[in-house]
């Protein structure tokens, strides 16, 4: 097979599965999707009143201490399970110059409180827009903010990366960066309580939404501002996980079903019942379910707000939104047959990988024992070829070999007359 064949664009459609949705994929897509729906109403709910917060706190809680310890972490005894003797110690591990955390630290330009801190420096973000500004205000030596829909930046104090050049400090920078981020992804070492944590991915962004009148108690807010209290309220990275489990629930009830109906009610190869964005059928019931799923976050969330818009978004199950918009957005794509380079490259590359597991199946078909038998009368053949000293003995040779292997001779008669009859020809059979 040829891999410049493959990996042309116009190849690529073959990569999709055609299949349809019947009656019963759509109903098993509202039912995963309502499944899912009724584990986010009553188990996710709001970070106030959330059943599966405290366990997801739990798991991050130990993340951050096993992280400590592969850091260096040795606590006395009595604190082998404290997450704040942790987050203390990364804390002072991966210091940063822009962990300011309250107005007087910024000179009093904006609003700021440890409550929300984490969300107004960019550099606190757990994505790539975190990444590049704390690389940022570590080189020199700033510290950025999102206020109101206004980007802020300060001067720190001096810092030094570690490194002694441009791409070592670069490693360090991102090290550092991340060290930090772990030792506020379960709050500060001093809360009470909970703490303030990261924001979720991205979520940061909210606050360039300076625009809006949404109404909360007897005030009304923009967007920034909303965003901006509904993280106070124990919005974070960590609930965004709890937020994540329904979802995982839906994306994987509805695969697996598909899985098993295209396994043994179709009767596919079992190559072809490997859930991905190649099947038609899957997708399409991928969106249902999910969107089944956004439909009671958002009904649940409208009811119980009370027409306050912070309560609507502490209980709207963002996570969801986001994968809903994402298959209706990469559906979108495929139907219009748009796609990113890098996604080409990967497709050609599951062609690749499909073709050569084909041929492995092929191979593992054969003979190997009769195969052996075949290529050891061959080298001998080859032997006695090489050992012949005339072209009579080569004549010979070649004739005995016909009859052991049962074939006919392509001419009858002399070969030397054959060959001098016009009229004649080779017939092999």
């Amino acid at each position: 097979m040829n891999i410049g064949t493959i990996r042309n664009e116009t190849n690529l459609e073959a990569v999709f599965y055609h299949d349809k949705c019947d009656a019963y994929d759509y109903l098993i897509s509202i039912a995963c999707g309502a499944a899912a729906g009724l584990v986010d109403i009553f188990l996710v709910g709001s970070p106030a009143d959330s059943k599966l917060l405290h366990w997801t706190d739990a798991q991050v809680d130990k993340t951050v201490m096993l992280f400590a310890k592969t850091c260096g972490w040795s606590p006395r005894e009595g604190k082998e399970n404290s997450a704040a003797s942790a987050i203390g110690f990364l804390e002072k591990k991966f210091p940063v110059n822009y962990d300011q955390r309250h107005s007087g630290d910024v000179g009093g330009l904006f609003p700021m409180s440890a409550k929300n801190h984490h969300m107004k420096s960019l550099a606190h973000s757990p994505d790539i827009i975190g990444l590049f500004f704390s690389v940022l205000n570590q080189f020199t030596s700033t510290s950025s903010f999102l206020h109101n829909g206004q980007l802020i930046t300060i001067q720190t104090e001096t810092y030094e990366l570690q490194g002694h050049d441009f791409i070592s400090k670069l490693f360090c920078g991102t090290a550092n960066w991340f060290g930090h981020i772990m030792s506020d992804v379960a709050g500060s070492s001093g809360a009470v309580g909970r703490g303030s944590g990261v924001v979720i991915p991205f979520y940061e962004l909210f606050q360039l939404c300076d625009f809006g009148s949404f109404p909360v108690g007897q005030h009304r807010n923009t967007l920034a501002t909303v965003a901006t209290k509904v993280f106070q309220e124990g919005y974070d990275a960590r609930f965004g996980l709890t937020m994540a489990i329904p979802v995982v629930l839906c994306d994987l009830s509805i695969k697996l079903i598909w899985a098993i109906k295209r396994y043994f009610y179709y009767k596919r190869p079992l190559r072809e019942c490997i859930p991905s964005k190649r099947h038609d059928d899957l997708r399409i019931m991928l969106i249902i379910g999910n969107g089944m799923l956004c439909l009671m976050d958002g009904a649940d969330a409208a009811i119980r707000s009370g027409g306050n818009c912070v309560n609507f978004f502490l209980r709207l199950n963002i996570v969801a939104w986001y994968r809903l918009l994402f298959l209706v957005f990469r559906e979108v794509c495929i139907r219009l047959g748009i796609s990113f380079p890098l996604q080409k490259q990967l497709d050609a590359y599951i062609r690749i990988n499909e073709a050569l597991a084909l041929y492995l199946e092929q191979l593992e078909e054969l003979d190997a024992e009769l195969f052996r038998k075949e290529t050891e009368q061959y080298n001998q053949l080859l032997v006695m070829m090489e050992a012949a000293d005339t072209e009579d003995d080569l004549n010979i040779l070649l004739r005995n070999e016909y009859k052991s292997l049962g074939l006919a001779l392509p001419y009858s008669g002399d070969f030397d007359d054959f060959m001098n009859d016009a009229s004649s020809s080779l017939e092999f059979t």
